[in-house]
């Protein structure tokens, strides 16, 4: 890709990062930056420009300020997808496997309307569980899940294989080898 190098130059390194061994990858620096913000998002956006986008899900946190401006650029509404308890109306709410055990997330059951097109949107995709309990939300409400979106793939991880597998084209930007 073009523009790998450099916006993968924005994203901050941290080792050891929540836990010895990880290597933490901090959008925020990307964030922080105009112009990288931009071309992420442009580029995010990219394949589905001009095709009818009904609602952007951010996951929570980070995929509400991506899955803000995406839904921005592609003229559509925004849901926020966010763990359970976060919500003040009517939810809907699925358990999903996370590296050491079971969260549950849920959105608002009246915020995407059966066949409406969305995109979903992280800022990082690795083992795929609260995505893909994202897209198993997403889907059990009636939503049409287009794509998933997300900056940063960590493929050894197997993530984005996942969804793939479930027939949601994935978009990244950029990868980074091992975890």
């Amino acid at each position: 890709m073009t523009f790998d190098h450099d916006l993968k130059a924005t994203v901050r390194t941290i080792p050891d990062y929540p836990k010895k061994g990880i290597l933490f990858r901090d959008i925020t620096t990307l964030l922080g930056e105009p112009r990288a913000f931009r071309r992420a998002v442009d580029e995010l956006v990219h394949p589905w420009a001009g095709l009818k986008i009904d609602k952007v899900a951010g996951i929570e946190a980070r995929g509400f300020i991506i899955g803000g401006a995406v839904a921005h650029q592609v003229s559509a509404g925004f849901v926020p997808i966010r763990k359970k308890g976060k919500l003040p109306h009517a939810t809907v709410r699925i358990a999903y496997s996370l590296e050491y055990g079971i969260d549950e997330m849920e959105m608002h059951a009246d915020a995407i309307h059966p066949g409406e097109r969305v995109i979903l949107v992280d800022d990082l995709i690795a083992t795929g569980g609260t995505a893909e309990g994202a897209v198993k939300l997403l889907r059990q409400i009636g939503a049409n899940v287009v794509a998933a979106c997300f900056i940063i793939d960590l493929p050894d991880l197997g993530g984005a294989a996942k969804l793939r597998a479930m027939d949601v084209p994935v978009r990244t930007l950029m990868a980074f080898e091992g975890h």
